[in-house]
């Protein structure tokens, strides 16, 4: 074992300070690599190079990674070769450094912890340095951030330390993207339903998207009425309803099904989705629960849902006005403290671009800052975002009243951004003021066709990038505000629920 003194001289060498790090644990964790490459296979999803404090144990463990990844051998003969010529390891040391590494090496679980002692060390200098850059920049007159934008963007930096180990960005190897895709269509496999995303509840829809992926940016678009509002709190209720907790290997904590959702309601209260969602769920229509219309057996049946949803993950955000950034935090510290799977927005144009975009810079400017703000947000958290969005004017002037892309006000950002968008139509709403005059042939033709539409809608998919575009059909019960599978000839009797 290289002995607390020897590391000290070594650290002298190096260039010893303040600054957090373990020479003897980066020691020992060489040392146990060097001496059975099948540590790597334990420590290499807890530490990589950039973590190690020192330059040549960085090179050092890069190099064995490299050979270890390759099927090669990595031990101390094989790595003297390879640093031969190189005069910092020489002015350490050189192969009698690799000898004292071995020397140092612990067992093979001890290097498991020695490990997780390297990467907390190199957080701590994460934490210094950024620390600094948050002095640095508030501290700096020609800074042209407002406090609150360098707050929100010291948060992000924070977020994305705590998240993933690293404020650092940079390429990933197609070998790993690789890795990630196989194991999203092996989850989609294994899962009843062949869904790779999270379940929305409605059958055609997960059969159209393969359910809410993550990093996807969803818009959900209508017309006033259409009931976009209904479908999202349907999707959100129904994902945090299912929501079920695992743990991995790790001890971190994932869900097993449905998810946590943070819902930001910047129209409607919270109080009003939740009367919504109670009258889903209770059968009372949620115009007799806002007047107190009801009586004793519809009491107890509000009662009885209220008490069985009342701990699901769903957590209501109501300001109004926000901005994409003021959001982004939000999202941030709700993952961060209570964990998050599924964000909605409604709606998006009622959100802001915050004041570094001046008023001149004009609404599509605006807009389209905010749908880049989602969708890196998405990205960000890795999770799906479902922004629902108001349609222009445009659609009540044409006969056929079914929504298109270039229907979507300030379209040409949002339908760039978006991963899927989807319009919620419903003729029935139409046909419902077209009435004729009673008595005639044309009111007769007019209660036929209602009777048709009665309690059914359509969310038609405009725009996919992971699946075709097409038209489910759903569903839809305007007195508690519900939208349901569309059940016709029994095609889901093989389908799980």
């Amino acid at each position: 074992m290289v002995s607390v003194t020897e590391t000290e001289n070594f650290a002298e060498l190096t260039g010893s300070d303040t600054t957090p790090h373990s020479m003897a644990a980066e020691q020992a964790v060489l040392g146990a690599l060097l001496y059975d490459n099948e540590v790597y296979h334990r420590i290499s999803n807890i530490v990589d190079e950039k973590h190690f404090y020192n330059p040549v144990h960085q090179r050092i463990y890069e190099t064995a990674a490299r050979l270890i990844e390759s099927g090669k051998l990595a031990d101390a003969i094989v790595l003297k070769n390879r640093f031969s010529q190189d005069e910092t390891l020489i002015d350490i040391g050189g192969e009698q450094y690799l000898a004292e590494l071995l020397l140092a090496a612990p067992t093979g679980a001890a290097s498991v912890e020695y490990a997780k002692m390297i990467f907390d060390l190199a957080m701590r200098r994460e934490l210094i340095r950024l620390g600094g850059d948050i002095s640095s920049g508030a501290s700096d007159p020609e800074n042209e951030l407002e406090a609150l934008e360098q707050i929100s963007d010291a948060e992000s930096k924070l977020f994305n330390l705590a998240e993933i180990g690293s404020i650092q960005g940079g390429f990933e190897s197609f070998n790993e993207a690789m890795i990630k895709s196989i194991e999203m269509a092996s989850a989609a496999y294994s899962r009843d339903g062949g869904l790779s995303g999270i379940s929305s509840g409605l059958i055609d829809m997960d059969r159209q998207l393969g359910g809410l992926h993550r990093s996807d940016l969803v818009i959900l678009a209508g017309r006033p009425s259409m009931g976009k509002t209904s479908l999202a709190t349907n999707i959100a209720f129904h994902i945090a309803k299912k929501f079920r907790e695992e743990k991995t290997d790790t001890g971190v904590s994932k869900a097993a099904d449905g998810g946590r959702v943070g819902f930001f309601s910047l129209e409607m209260s919270s109080e009003q989705l939740a009367t919504r969602i109670i009258a889903e769920q209770s059968g009372v229509p949620s115009h007799k629960i806002r007047r107190g219309d009801i009586n004793a057996t519809e009491y107890h049946h509000i009662r009885d849902s209220a008490e069985d949803i009342s701990n699901i993950p769903l957590y209501i955000d109501d300001t109004g006005g926000l901005s994409i950034g003021k959001l982004a935090a939000r999202a941030r510290r709700l993952k961060r403290m209570s964990g998050l799977d599924l964000i909605v927005v409604d709606y998006l144009q009622l959100l802001t671009g915050g004041k570094a975009l001046k008023s001149s810079d004009g609404r599509v400017q605006e807009v389209s800052a905010i749908t880049q703000g989602l969708k890196a947000l998405a990205k960000e958290l890795d999770i799906p975002v479902l922004a629902l969005a108001q349609l222009s004017r445009q659609v009540e002037q044409r006969d056929d009243k079914r929504p298109q892309l270039s229907d979507l006000r300030e379209s040409g950002s949002i339908e760039q951004d978006a991963d899927v968008v989807m319009f919620v139509f419903r003729e029935e709403y139409y046909k419902a003021r077209s009435e004729p005059s009673e008595g005639t042939a044309e009111h007769d033709t007019w209660m036929q066709e209602m009777e048709q539409l009665h309690g059914k809608a359509e969310v038609i998919v405009g725009k996919q990038r992971h699946g075709p575009i097409g038209t489910i059909k759903l569903s839809f019960d305007a007195n508690i505000t519900k939208f349901g599978n569309l059940a016709q000839d029994d095609r889901y009797d093989d389908f799980a629920h």
